[in-house]
């Protein structure tokens, strides 16, 4: 599946449809399978790498590749999201309904 539009929320729509059909391809023919029939653990550890390289990325001061970093991390976090049977739009739901409350209020909402 090609990639078309490059608009905010549909190209993690899109991602998501393309890591769908790669769950069910043979691990030689994708990465994203490949870390789907990996398991959680090899997941995990790309997301924690991943989210390495971006701290260390900022601290270099390179926007460029800062973003290069972000993406990574971006990327990795649909397949974990895609390996647990969820879509972005479930994040991006998440966000909406934090959208019109405070920061702080929100946290403490997310503490009781």
């Amino acid at each position: 599946m090609e990639i078309q539009n490059l608009s905010s929320d549909s190209i993690l729509l899109q991602l998501a449809e393309v890591m769908e059909t790669r769950r069910l391809a043979a691990p030689s023919e994708s990465y994203v399978s490949q870390l789907l029939h990996a398991g959680q653990d090899k997941i995990l550890k790309k997301v924690i790498e991943e989210a390495g390289e971006v701290l260390m990325a900022s601290k270099d001061g390179d926007n460029s590749h800062l973003v290069k970093e972000i993406a990574d991390l971006w990327f990795h976090t649909l397949v974990l999201l895609t390996h647990h049977g969820l879509r972005p739009e479930d994040v991006l739901a998440e966000l909406r309904q934090r959208q019109n409350r405070s920061g702080l209020a929100e946290k403490a909402a997310r503490q009781n």
